[in-house]
């Protein structure tokens, strides 16, 4: 089953890539790998907000890192036209912005990293990094980068 294929059955829909919010572009294709800036947790319009440990719970930080997530496929997508084109999902990096006693930054990135198995399956594979953050760009709870390589 093709990707594209596998996103209409899931129901997911794809974003298209978001505005940058400084001085920089949303994905850069380099040779097969497209290096995808940072995105952040947007649906509509809308950031979700706050701290881990504070503000949010970490199942509300999953949600946030798995918007980040379909906003990074957005970025891929708007490079080479089609999820189909995706070889492999090479690495993702979280960063959570959190509470200096929250622990949970890696089930929070789990978010992104189960979307992108769930779509892509054993091609969603992938390295990681989870970190913590005392502070987001725009009070944002998680922020999303990612490496794809595509064909």
């Amino acid at each position: 089953m093709s990707v594209e294929a596998k996103l209409k059955e899931l129901g997911i829909d794809i974003p298209p890539a978001a505005a940058p919010a400084a001085a920089y572009i949303p994905a850069v294709r380099s040779g097969n790998l497209i290096f995808v800036s940072g995105q952040l947790p947007s649906k509509d319009g809308e950031l979700v907000k706050g701290i881990l440990g504070r503000d949010l719970t970490t199942a509300e930080g999953y949600e946030a890192a798995r918007l980040c997530a379909l906003n990074c496929l957005g970025a891929v997508k708007s490079l080479v036209g089609s999820l189909d084109r995706v070889q492999r999902i090479v690495k993702v990096t979280g960063f959570v912005a959190a509470t200096p006693d929250f622990t949970e930054h890696p089930q929070v990135i789990n978010g992104a990293s189960e979307l992108m198995q769930q779509i892509f399956g054993d091609k969603g594979m992938h390295a990681r990094a989870a970190v913590g953050m005392a502070s987001l760009p725009l009070g944002v709870a998680v922020e999303v980068e990612m490496i794809v390589e595509v064909n």
